[in-house]
């Protein structure tokens, strides 16, 4: 085994040069035979196979402090590739009394085996919440520091070095700081609003869904008795550390206390709850870890000890809910949180199965400190020249989202495809149109691709979601690379873009959209198996149409002042129950999905007409399409109603105008413009010509359409 005695000699300090001579290359990454010398920038050192470096190792504690029960760092040597992709860890040294005492060796071995193959790319592209994680019964804690530590370590290690196309981040992005003068709404009710306090709510019937997907048959066996309305848990937080929300929610005793607990450059959160479920729990120990709770912002985790924590006195104000659980959690300086960005506190959630066997589930509760906290402060990145580094980091995230986009050339090549086809298809719809059963193939059986390809399998089911996001990178500082990130929602955005300003939003929602052709397919099964559909009055049907746009209106209102808010009440699009998880969900998601489509079997389309914020807004700038494709006679609406009467959508007005705003381009209009059997106008050019290719069919067409009700004033 050869390791470089100066480079050692010039890295002792590192644990990496402490453990090294200890390891057979082997049984670390399969096929290497030896480590070369370490690094002189970073504790990291080649794994070499036959003399050629095949990746690099390291020990996580050289680059994160996580510690675990015993307050020592868990020492974990891990192994990655050039490409980023985790070749092998081993778990060298730890002081764990619970592994120690009782975990099977051959348990955590088999743990850090799952590692390999785990690719950073997609962790730094997923916030590092990319895979799935196992917990061990026993060693909850000590399973998730490990886990904590190979990630936020191995993200270090692959920006340093440039692997997987990572490279350390530059933050060039506005900065702010916390605002000392500013004012604390004095109702709870107020701060739930504006974000100043957030929420995480779960009854009984969301936990057992959760557990019950995970697909573990003894989790259903011991599900939660209680009522599924039940509260499981309904805890909130706020950051304290703020002044003005330490003051409102604390009371100014209660925060002058708080700022003598607090060292200079440490904060604190406050968290209540009440429930069946305690997010603190039972099981901690003098000096120990709550182990139900973490604190994670982008690379930085926090877990909390008892000596970071206090309980909480009575909250200061009339409104606030009954909570039986108080206690407030010091963020240390050390640990690089930064209170102006974006957080989240991870809840566990345990269930017992057996004995001594629990199984577990995790839920985010995210928190951004409002704007009205917050003064933007210049910095010199706002006006440095582009630099070396700048280039370097653009470099490797282009680097990252191809590499994204070389994985899925499969599913942009269909997507491709299907754009062209449609395409072709609107510009051709004339002679496409001559045959109603052509269409009819034609349109089901892209549907049904949309609902299966694009639906189930790529998830590819654009969002208001996405509106609100682009609006708020434009707002700020916008860059492509977020965005090319998710390839085939990329290109869908562009074609919806292009199809807009030729045929309006019917593109999409017609024909793109997989819940919408979930929508059509089984309302146009429900016809087959004779259910009776209902026709809206004309004035009753123009009345609902426009919630829609109230429902986006709202939607974008809130999400100016909180996208993560926004993001929560978007739930009232069904796409993620329905499209993304495929109704793998909460009982209350999974009805409220299910109530729709099930309206879409007597009301064809009902969510698409009446609720769907994503389709409003697409309408809106529908009316600067630049072409008219479907073409109308003078006599549609005065006196013949037909087109108006088959319009799926109701989108034809009873004067004979097509709604663009309503218009799902779903080309029957254009059949019945060129129908020989059912447009009157058609029927009578065919008469005044006097005849057809076959005369006598002519005759027993003409003999029976002459009491056509259509053709009654003419």
């Amino acid at each position: 085994m050869l390791v470089s005695t100066t480079a050692q000699a010039q890295t002792n300090s590192s644990v990496l040069a402490q453990f090294l001579p200890e390891i057979e290359p082997a049984t670390l990454v399969e096929g290497a035979d030896a480590f070369g010398p370490i690094r002189e920038d970073v504790p990291v050192a080649p794994v070499l196979s036959g003399g050629v470096a095949i990746g690099h190792v390291f020990v996580t504690s050289d680059f994160v402090g996580t510690t675990g029960y015993s307050g020592k760092p868990i020492h974990t040597m891990v192994a990655v590739d050039d490409d980023a992709v985790i070749l092998g860890v081993d778990l060298v040294k730890h002081s764990e009394p619970i592994v120690l005492i009782g975990i099977p060796d051959s348990k955590i071995k088999k743990l850090a085996s799952d590692y390999r193959g785990l690719s950073l790319a997609e962790e730094a592209a997923a916030g590092g919440s990319g895979h799935d994680l196992e917990i061990i019964s026993g060693a909850t804690v000590t399973i998730m520091v490990i886990d904590d530590s190979i990630i936020r370590s191995g993200l270090k290690v692959a920006r340093a070095l440039g692997l997987g196309g990572l490279t350390a981040e530059v933050d060039t992005g506005p900065r702010y700081e916390i605002k000392e003068d500013a004012e604390a709404p004095d109702s709870w009710m107020v701060m739930e609003g504006d974000g100043t306090v957030r929420r995480l709510s779960l009854d009984v019937g969301q936990v057992n869904a959760s557990f019950a997907a995970m697909g573990d048959p003894r989790a259903e066996k011991y599900a939660l008795t209680e009522a599924p309305e039940t509260t499981f848990i309904d805890m909130q937080m706020a950051l304290v550390s703020v002044p003005a929300i330490g003051r409102a929610v604390l009371g100014e005793a209660d925060y002058g206390n708080l700022q003598d607990w607090l060292e200079p450059g440490e904060h604190a959160i406050a968290v209540v709850g009440r429930g069946l479920y305690s997010f603190k729990g039972s099981g901690y120990v003098r000096g120990g870890i709550f182990d139900r709770i973490v604190l994670i912002q982008d690379d930085v985790s926090v877990r909390f000890r008892d000596r970071g924590h206090r309980r909480m006195g009575v909250i200061p104000l009339d409104d606030v809910p009954e909570f039986t659980e108080r206690d407030l959690f010091k963020i240390p300086a050390d640990s690089g949180f930064d209170p102006t960005k974006p957080f989240r506190l991870q809840l566990l959630v345990q269930r017992e199965v057996a004995a001594i066997e629990k199984i577990f589930t995790t839920y985010d509760l995210g928190y951004q400190l409002p704007q009205a906290y917050m003064t933007r402060i210049a910095t010199a990145a706002e006006t440095a020249p582009v630099t070396a580094a700048d280039e370097g980091e653009s470099a490797a995230q282009a680097a990252l989202w191809k590499k994204i986009w070389e994985d899925k050339t499969l599913e942009i090549a269909v997507l491709g495809a299907m754009l062209v086809v449609l395409t072709l298809a609107f510009f051709f719809q004339m002679q496409l149109t001559r045959s109603e059963r052509a269409v009819k193939i034609f349109r089901y059986s892209f549907l049904t691709i949309t609902l299966v390809f694009l639906g189930w399998y790529a998830n590819a089911q654009l969002s208001v979601v996405n509106l609100m996001a682009l609006f708020g990178a434009l707002t700020t500082n916008f860059s492509w690379q977020a965005f090319l990130l998710d390839p085939l929602t990329f290109i869908l955005w562009f074609a919806v873009a292009a199809a807009i300003l030729f045929w309006g939003r019917g593109a999409y929602c017609g024909w793109l959209c997989p819940f919408g052709a979930l929508q059509e397919l089984s309302n146009h099964i429900a016809r087959a198996l004779k259910v009776p559909q209902i026709t809206l009055p004309w004035g009753l049907h123009e009345r609902l149409w426009p919630l829609k746009y109230v429902i986006f209106l709202g939607l974008f209102g809130v999400s100016l002042a909180s996208i993560e808010q926004a993001e929560h009440l978007a739930e009232v699009e069904p796409f993620k129950t329905a499209i993304i998880l495929n109704f793998v969900r909460a009982w209350p998601f999974v009805a409220y999905a299910a109530a729709l489509l099930i309206a879409g079997l007597f009301v064809e389309r009902f969510y698409c007409r009446y609720l769907c914020p994503l389709g409003a807004a697409l309408a809106i700038p529908a009316r600067l399409r630049m072409f008219d494709w479907l073409k109308r006679y003078k006599e549609c609406g005065s006196p013949c109603q037909t087109c108006a009467n088959e319009c799926m959508v109701q989108a034809i007005h009873p004067t004979g105008e097509i709604n663009p705003n309503e218009c799902l381009n779903c080309m029957h209009c254009q059949v019945l413009y060129q129908s020989e059997t059912k447009c009157p106008v058609v029927i009578k050019k065919l008469k005044r010509k006097g005849s057809t290719s076959d005369p006598t069919a002519f005759l027993k067409k003409r003999d029976g359409l002459e009491n056509h009700p259509n053709l009654q004033k003419n």
